[in-house]
């Protein structure tokens, strides 16, 4: 396999990296600007929602105000009712109805009847009291409009050609909800009623009037030239608008691939669930009869707040979809002009680099080897003369850390030495002692139970009991601390040892007067310890913080993670005396102690520190004097136990 020079690796690596660079930068140009352009077309399409409806409701607004007008504001339409004069109310709702362009225009008395049909004369006497409008205004006596579905026989009523109008068949559509029917009879309608009122606030009757969305495109078409200027990309409209009867096309823009409006055609069952059944609107791409759109769809509620239709549109996608190539295109040209200069520039710069680099090199060879005692002089470069200075320091710090390691573990193993020998003394002497011990307690009992022993006597033996008792509890303790045996540990909950702990204590007279607050981190992972032994460790140093201070002041406790998330800590915060430079470095020696002659033997420290030492843990303290003492307790998480057991190593 060919080698290759210095020069040429850095080239080709500076290159690689370009190239990476460049194919994440194409890659997420690509992602952040199309999805810039996604969500612009999104915005868009819910801005032309929102213009959609206005048309829909401006034109249901015209409707309303016709009706509302020729009820109110027709005097002679009003006084024709009143008298019974239909001929002269029929000519006036005939030219208000050709004039305004609706397919309906109708009155019914106060019963409901009907009285005039500008479109079907014949219709007068057909009972119209069961239409939703027309029941809620006579009821009510307050104008109404809304959309409403038209049955097939009540269109057939007003005209044979409105019923023709609203005959729709359907079309076979992928992803729609199957449907048994193949026509569509009933007809969807923008409808208003008014009340007739006479001058003494009567009820004369109803006027009603409408127009048939089947096949009708006035608002599609004012929606596509309105909001999208007629525009159009490669042929086909940039926007398209449809109103949907349920799900079927009823007036549409949207075209087959033939040219023809894809009136018949169905919403896709996705869209059919969204809105028709839960009454969401819904916005995403979508195939739509021939080609791909973003779009919207909500739904179209009747005055019962019934969902009985869609209104939608759409935006062409192809147009979106060629933005987001030439985007890609043009990065990639950007990238490649980049590559080209990239390589005339490293070319130059590999050539000044190598010689360091080399130098470097062999300065790091010899560090490997264990020279700790050589120089890098490097005077071509700024950068790479930082990088030799660097080095420098590099290797001063090795061989300072060298040096503290060293210390570091000829401490560790001293003490190890220390504790072993005291270990080992402290069993034997604790041995000799605890029988005799024993004895003298059996026995300055047995004499304190004599009825007729003297006071002066008894007091003596009391006192031999006391500090016999005493010399047992020093002897129990060299015993623990020689002893110490290994923690038989399990998963537990270090928050709830503490609780644990804490519930044993905090009862007790020396902590009456000690405010106790914890700080609890709930999410904490399990740790793997011995409970009994962390426990003692717990109360240890609970009960000497307590009389540190003197069974008065604050002591906080709290749990956490540490900052590389490889231990849990536990903190132990007093408001006591505090511990001096001194004494703090010798807090963990067995026997040691700053407390009374009679209130401690020395070892509880000792024997906590072993404890968690043989956990894989530490025990850290601060202390400030006459402020206070932290002691933090550092436990390893049990999937970090093996990394942890590691470094220790690796430390020693």
């Amino acid at each position: 396999m060919m080698k290759l020079s210095i020069r040429a690796k850095l080239i080709l690596s500076f290159l690689l990296i370009l190239i990476t660079i460049g194919i994440i930068t194409v890659g997420a140009g690509f992602h952040i600007i199309g999805k810039g352009i996604v969500r612009e077309a999104q915005t868009k399409v819910e801005m032309d929602l929102n213009a959609a409806r206005e048309v829909y409701l401006h034109k249901l607004k015209e409707i309303r105000d016709v009706v509302h007008f020729t009820a109110l504001k027709r005097f002679a339409v009003r006084e024709a009712i009143k008298q019974k004069k239909y001929e002269i109310v029929l000519n006036a709702l005939k030219e208000n109805r050709e004039i305004s362009g609706l397919d309906v225009l109708s009155v019914v008395d106060r019963n409901g009847r009907v009285i005039v049909s500008s479109r079907n004369p014949n219709l007068a006497g057909d009972y119209q009291g069961e239409d939703l409008l027309v029941k809620r205004v006579l009821a009510t006596r307050e104008p109404i409009f809304s959309t409403v579905i038209i049955p097939h026989d009540e269109l057939v009523k007003e005209s044979a050609a409105l019923a023709e109008q609203a005959r729709i068949k359907l079309v076979p559509t992928t992803k729609a909800v199957p449907r048994q029917q193949t026509e569509e009879t009933a007809g969807m309608m923008l409808k208003a009623a008014v009340p007739v009122m006479s001058d003494n606030n009567e009820l004369l009757g109803v006027i009603y009037g409408g127009v048939l969305l089947n096949r009708n495109f006035e608002i599609v078409d004012k929606v596509k030239d309105t909001v999208y200027k007629g525009m159009t990309y490669k042929g086909r409209d940039i926007g398209t608008a449809t109103i949907f009867f349920q799900d079927t096309r009823i007036s549409t823009n949207v075209k087959n691939k033939d040219g023809t409006r894809a009136i018949g055609t169905r919403v896709s069952a996705e869209v059919y669930d969204q809105v028709l059944k839960k009454g969401k609107t819904w916005k995403d791409r979508a195939f739509v009869v021939n080609d791909w759109y973003i779009t919207a769809y909500e739904p179209i509620r009747d005055a019962g707040n019934k969902i009985i239709g869609i209104l939608y549109v759409g935006i062409l996608e192809a147009k979106f979809t060629d933005m987001k190539k030439e985007t890609v295109w043009v990065f990639l040209g950007i990238t490649a002009a980049g590559l080209i200069v990239a390589f005339m520039i490293s070319y130059l710069v590999a050539g000044s680099i190598t010689k360091p680099v080399i130098e470097l090199g062999t300065a790091a060879q010899k560090l490997a080897d264990g020279d700790l005692d050589q120089k890098v002089k490097i005077k071509s470069g700024k950068e790479i003369v930082k990088l030799g200075n660097a080095f420098n320091c590099m290797i001063e710090a090795i061989k300072e850390r060298d040096e503290q390691l060293k210390e570091r573990t000829k401490e560790i193993v001293g003490r190890s030495e220390r504790l072993a020998m005291i270990g080992q003394l402290a069993a034997g002497v604790a041995h000799e002692i605890n029988n005799p011990l024993g004895s003298i307690i059996i026995f300055s009992h047995i004499l304190l139970e004599e009825p007729e022993i003297k006071d002066l006597h008894r007091k003596n033996l009391e006192k031999i009991v006391k500090e016999s008792t005493r010399c047992k509890d020093i002897v129990k303790g060299l015993l623990d601390f020689a002893r110490q045996t290994e923690p038989e540990t399990r998963l537990a909950d270090i928050n709830a040892v503490l609780k644990s702990t804490l519930s044993l204590v905090e009862k007790q007279t020396l902590f009456q007067n000690i405010q106790i607050t914890t700080r609890i981190n709930a999410d904490l992972p399990l740790v793997e310890i011995d409970t009994t032994q962390v426990q003692q460790v717990f109360m240890n140093i609970i009960i000497n913080a307590a009389e540190a201070m003197n069974r008065k002041g604050e002591l906080t406790m709290s749990t956490r993670l540490s900052a590389d998330n490889r231990f849990v800590e536990i903190e132990f915060i007093d408001s006591g005396c505090g511990i001096n430079q001194e004494n703090l470095k010798r807090i963990f020696e067995p026997f040691f102690t700053t407390k009374e002659v009679g209130h401690g033997t020395g070892l509880g420290l000792a024997i906590s520190y072993g404890l968690i030492e043989k956990h894989k843990g530490s025990i850290d303290v601060q202390s400030v004097l006459g402020k206070g003492t932290t002691f933090i307790i550092k436990l390893p998480i049990k999937e970090k136990i093996e990394d942890n057991i590691n470094n220790l190593s690796k430390e020693v």
